[in-house]
């Protein structure tokens, strides 16, 4: 499986991040965000068939061949959308369109809420907001979180004797996926270490959340967008299983389109990238 792309590294004032680069140069600006543990090979199938984007497919700090937060950092949501304003600036991109996959859609709404001014279109991969949590639980999630933060240090990474047994590890992750997906994101997910081989990312990616947003945040943040925006929801994703959150979409800009196919539909294979791809060249053509 080839796919062709530009590699290029960006260096950020705190951080150097890793991006793969699709399509013409004076395409229309669009940064695409991957999915939690995945990376920028989430895009490697879709973008060759969007229509004349410019696509920098990030690979989030912590993830892929991006450099690790420094001790004592952390990955929240809010950090991964101020990188993500940084590689705009570095591009010279006042307004850009966001492309994003389950994490990286919820960054996107995020960032699109909270900043309308710099966001053209969303084009959304079956997520849309985080888990939510209220008020009453905060006290315990946050000492959960503290413990969890406090144990890491004794925690190692799996490691793999071969290659192959890492891809089948991964189709049974977070968001289960096919075997050439699986393939994909190892090639840029693993490195090589005495025994085998393991996982680039950063072990603190798997800290559960100090504190979540509350029901309300998360509506107050997707009735903040106000640009246009496509979501596709997979039949066999995350966000079929939980249809209140897509229909709170009433009223807002935000268009659903269902796809069949799972929650990587747009990279498990070829025909669910083309039909992924139908729906949002159709997007970013529109006036």
């Amino acid at each position: 499986m080839n796919y062709s792309f530009e590699e290029v590294r960006l260096s950020l004032p705190h951080i150097e991040l890793s991006a793969h680069v699709f399509g013409p140069e004076d395409g229309k600006p669009v940064i695409a965000l991957h999915g939690w543990l995945d990376n920028a090979m989430s895009f490697a199938r879709l973008a060759p068939k969007l229509n004349g984007l410019r696509i920098i497919a990030l690979d989030f700090a912590g993830h892929g061949h991006s450099d690790h937060r420094p001790a004592g950092a952390h990955y929240q949501l809010w950090d991964y959308a101020y990188d993500v304003l940084l590689v705009a600036e570095q591009f010279g991109w006042q307004r850009f369109s966001l492309l994003g996959h389950s994490m990286g859609a919820i960054v996107s709404v995020l960032l699109a809420g909270a900043m309308p001014e710099r966001i053209e279109r969303l084009a959304l991969i079956d997520g849309l907001i985080p888990f939510t949590g209220e008020a009453e639980a905060a006290p315990a999630k946050l000492g959960s979180a503290l413990r969890e933060q406090l144990a890491l240090a004794g925690k190692r990474k799996p490691v793999y004797e071969k290659v192959e047994q890492a891809v089948k590890a991964r189709m049974k992750g977070v968001g289960g996926v096919s075997l050439e997906a699986a393939q994909l994101l190892a090639q840029r997910g693993l490195m090589p270490v005495p025994g085998g081989y393991t996982w680039r990312t950063d072990s603190r990616l798997t800290l559960p959340s100090p504190l979540r947003f509350t029901q309300a945040h998360t509506e107050v943040f997707v009735r903040s967008v106000a640009c246009p925006a496509c979501l596709v929801v997979a039949e066999g994703g995350m966000l079929h299983a939980q249809p209140q959150v897509v229909s709170s979409l009433e009223g807002t800009p935000i268009k659903v389109e269902r796809l069949a196919g799972g929650h990587h539909l747009h990279l498990d294979d070829e025909a669910g990238a083309q039909a992924v791809a139908d729906c949002f060249n159709r997007f970013f053509a529109a006036p």
